[in-house]
């Protein structure tokens, strides 16, 4: 490394950990929705030696027959895991900027990897500065890099087992080591995302693309190599999902929960909360074709939106599209595209209602790195064409200063979507009020049973997407004691419940019992007679 590079090598390092700092720490000061509620509780019951339980359920999809329950049986534990290791690392239990330290780490990481994309791909500095400045950014996952969630680790973990794999296309020496290494981080971003074992069949397509083998002198020694990439890459994710796959069989009896592929025959997203969980072929084709169309359609213009706000920062799409064309005969990006495209059509076709409510949001940010590069290759070539047809153009000097134009409105993005929308430090919430009137131990039937646990330590489960009526079955089946329903307005409509589960407050069913004095206003607060 020469010395300029070595440098601005180290000046960028130091700007990705303070930038990361302000990010992670200063936007986001605790949770603020039921994701990061989740992991945050998961890794403050592992830090308090209770392993990894749930003293809640938010959802029914292959949930056990009680509780505590193991923990991640639908979303993955990686998030859970280092927010422990950041309580545990610093002796600070329950401490949220202890649990966000190796977010901080990681999304620094995520920019000083895409620095060497921009380098690597763009063979400059301004590549690399502009590219890495992009990604830290953030635009609008600004809001969300301080978050207890999958956003930060599956991008670190996903855009550098893509890199991976791309240096495993192009190096000429150690091939064996980078497949290695590319399984491994494919089994982190597993560990991270349900979704990441795209990551590892990804890895499959790349070792066996082109599928021109007839075409290829010296076949054996060309079937013999492939085969050995993939034994490779396999291990890789092996060593690091076994030990999971382990504690799957010890605490379910299957190596990965099999339930939360009922999303794909969802009719709508409240099928998430079915009780019992229903979702089949035969309940999303009842009608025929009609809600199948339907409801790609929305998946398909809704993940458009994802494509060009989230991914493209609304004016850096076209400029990231071009950047792909010019490479897309490079091996290094072969992995990238292959996991853009599955990961689009998975979450647009087939996990339909999962994607377009925040399950693709969440995994392109693995994509963050690629693109952020992209956009600044695109740029080159904008500039260079137009160069060529106005000769008064200086293609330099308009390169670095749409550069800045760029990076100038993706700042402004991020700000506003991350510093405008802090999320404040407090320890308390409405709910703080049911420690004074319920007992210690007591169960409740709630909205967010995550938040719940949160702020009072109370467990529970959600409510069902079914009829009122399904409440004593429930209640007898995982110790229920109380149902709360949130967003009754003046007149008595409720809000905020599945549409199946609206009942009048007013005049409830027999089985609950109104408590007092929370029987009034925006929250209604009922025991569960027997």
């Amino acid at each position: 490394m020469n010395s300029p590079l070595r440098r601005s090598t180290i000046l960028f390092t130091i700007i990705a950990l303070i930038g990361a700092s302000a990010h992670v720490f200063g936007i986001v000061e605790r949770p603020a929705f039921t994701d990061a509620y989740y992991h945050m509780n998961a890794a403050n019951q592992l830090v308090k030696g209770n392993g990894l339980t749930d003293q809640y359920l938010w959802t029914y999809i292959g949930a056990p027959d009680e509780l505590p329950a193991p923990s991640h049986l639908y979303w993955m534990p990686m998030t859970s895991l280092t927010a422990a290791a950041g309580m545990w690392l610093f002796n600070a239990p329950e401490n949220y900027q202890a649990a966000q330290f190796f977010l901080m780490l990681m999304l620094a990481g995520t920019a000083m990897f895409t620095y060497w994309l921009g380098w690597k791909l763009g063979k400059s500095l301004r590549h690399a500065w502009v590219a890495g400045l992009i990604t830290l950014s953030g635009g609008f996952f600004a809001r969300f890099w301080g978050a207890t969630d999958t956003f930060v680790p599956y991008a670190f973990f996903g855009a550098l087992c893509l890199g991976f794999m791309g240096l495993a296309m192009t190096s000429e020496r150690q091939r064996w080591f980078w497949w290695l290494l590319a399984g491994g981080f494919a089994g982190f971003g597993h560990l991270t995302r349900a979704d990441g074992l795209l990551l590892l069949l990804v890895g499959w397509s790349v070792i066996l693309y082109p599928f021109d083998f007839l075409k290829r002198e010296n076949l054996l020694h060309l079937i013999r190599q492939r085969f050995i990439w993939l034994l490779l890459v396999t291990i890789g994710y092996l060593l690091i999902m076994t030990p999971w796959f382990l504690r799957n069989l010890d605490a379910i009896g299957t190596p990965l929960p099999i339930g939360g592929t009922q999303s794909i025959w969802f009719t709508q997203y409240d099928d998430l909360f079915n009780f019992p969980p229903d979702a089949n072929p035969q309940t999303l084709f009842a009608d025929g074709m009609g809600t199948f169309l339907q409801s790609r359609w929305a998946g398909l213009t809704n993940n458009l939106g994802t494509f060009i706000a989230v991914e493209g920062f609304v004016i850096l799409m076209p400029l990231m599209l071009i950047g792909l064309w010019t490479q897309r005969k490079d091996d290094f990006v072969r992995a990238f595209w292959i996991y853009a495209l599955g990961l689009h059509l998975a979450m647009t076709f087939v996990f339909t209602y999962p994607g377009f409510r925040g399950g693709l949001f969440h995994s392109v940010a693995a994509l963050l790195p690629f693109w952020s590069v992209f956009a600044v290759m695109g740029l080159d070539q904008l500039v260079d064409w137009i160069a060529k047809r106005r000769r008064r153009w200086k293609p330099a000097s308009a390169k670095r200063t749409f550069s800045i134009g760029i990076l100038l409105l993706v700042f402004w993005l991020s700000y506003t979507m991350g510093w405008n929308n802090r999320v404040r430090h407090t320890t308390t919430s409405s709910f703080n009020v049911f420690t004074d009137i319920v007992p210690p131990d007591s169960r409740f039937m709630i909205n967010d049973p995550a938040l719940l646990f949160y702020f009072t330590g109370f467990g529970g489960v959600v409510l069902p997407n079914e009829s009122v009526e399904v409440v004593p079955t429930l209640a007898e089946m995982y110790d229920i004691d109380y149902l709360v329903v949130e967003g009754v307005a003046e007149n008595g409509v409720i809000g905020a419940v599945p549409e199946a589960f609206l009942f009048d407050p007013d005049t409830p069913p027999e089985f609950l019992r109104p408590v007092p004095p929370y029987d009034t206003g925006r929250m209604r607060l009922y025991e569960i007679l027997d």
